[in-house]
């Protein structure tokens, strides 16, 4: 009897240290969902935040940032961060209902991307680009304006280039040439130029910057990059598919600016704000954005300022 007794005695005894050391070892776990032209600063971050945090576990999710909001209202997985290329993706389809807060964080503008096997690489420059992507012997890529913000942003690109290169119909021209290769986001496209399938794509000038390719730098009446320039890029619009199905939502021309939220049914929302205040930081990720041709915009005006946790409200404004 007393041996059974010790052999139990034993048995419970590894059983709780087993116990123990799982808990030990199980990690703190973050996800992430976000646009596919953050996925290189997201993951030097991560990779960073991990070295200050060795418990952490961060799980990085990438798509086209409208199809990022889609999982989160009409799949309704489990996220705790959002980080869109586009802020308003958060107001329209986040907020209220997922969310009470957005902080506006980095900015880019749109490129026209090659490489040196690309037709009439030799002869492309800021000022016949648009004549070039029209040739029948040229083929280009852009991202699906349903699921991305860089493919709807192309598609205002497209309109504003109508006026600043006096090209009648050119928007209407170039949105119906070589629609096999529309992808879900940006990125999914590299894959195509690099194979030589494509010549030339409308891109993320820090995405380009980040893989090392050639790039045409756009005047800014067309790249959506200038503030300055927030009410002439109104005069470029596009409705992209809503929340619910049958609706639409229309984008409106605007400088491009990047939001970043907490889900408020976040699953590890502790983490969650510790790993935002790394993003938004000088010393942690801002500096890592820049390194990446994503420019810093912290500390943005923002609509939410109020709902933003206390932690956080050093990298808002409330006054425009």
């Amino acid at each position: 009897m007393k041996r059974i007794t010790l052999l139990l005695s034993i048995a419970l005894s590894t059983i709780i240290l087993i116990s123990c050391n799982n808990q030990k070892t199980k990690k703190d776990q973050l996800i992430i969902f976000h646009a596919g032209s953050l996925s290189v600063p997201l993951k030097q971050m991560k990779n960073e935040f991990v070295k200050e945090n060795p418990n952490a576990e961060i799980l990085l999710e990438s798509a086209g940032s409208v199809k990022c909001a889609r999982k989160i209202t009409d799949i309704n997985k489990d996220c705790d961060i959002m980080a869109s290329a586009d802020y308003t993706i958060i107001d329209e389809m986040l907020i209220p209902d997922y969310t009470s807060w957005n902080i506006k964080f980095a900015s880019n503008e749109m490129a026209i991307v090659y490489h040196n096997e690309s037709k009439y690489s030799n002869e492309i420059t800021a000022q016949n680009w648009h004549e070039i992507l029209l040739k029948d012997d040229v083929f280009y890529g852009r991202a699906d304006p349903n699921s991305d913000p860089c493919g709807y942003r192309t598609v205002l690109t497209s309109q504003l280039s109508e006026e600043y290169y006096n090209h009648t119909d050119f928007a209407k021209k170039i949105i119906a040439k070589n629609q096999e290769y529309i992808r879900p986001k940006e990125v999914d496209l590299l894959a195509l130029l690099e194979s030589n399938t494509i010549d030339y794509l409308f891109l993320y000038r820090s995405v380009a910057q980040q893989h090392g390719l050639k790039y045409i730098i756009l005047p800014d009446s067309v790249n959506l990059k200038n503030p300055e320039l927030r009410e002439y890029y109104k005069n470029a619009k596009v409705d992209i598919t809503g929340k619910k199905p049958g609706t639409t939502i229309t984008k409106t021309g605007q400088p491009m600016v990047y939001g970043i939220t907490i889900l408020d049914n976040a699953p590890n929302k502790k983490l969650a704000l510790k790993f935002i205040d790394f993003v938004l930081s000088k010393q942690g990720g801002s500096t890592i954005m820049e390194e990446n041709g994503q420019p810093s915009m912290v500390p943005s005006y923002s609509e939410t300022y109020n709902a933003i946790p206390e932690e956080l409200k050093q990298y808002a404004n409330q006054n425009k």
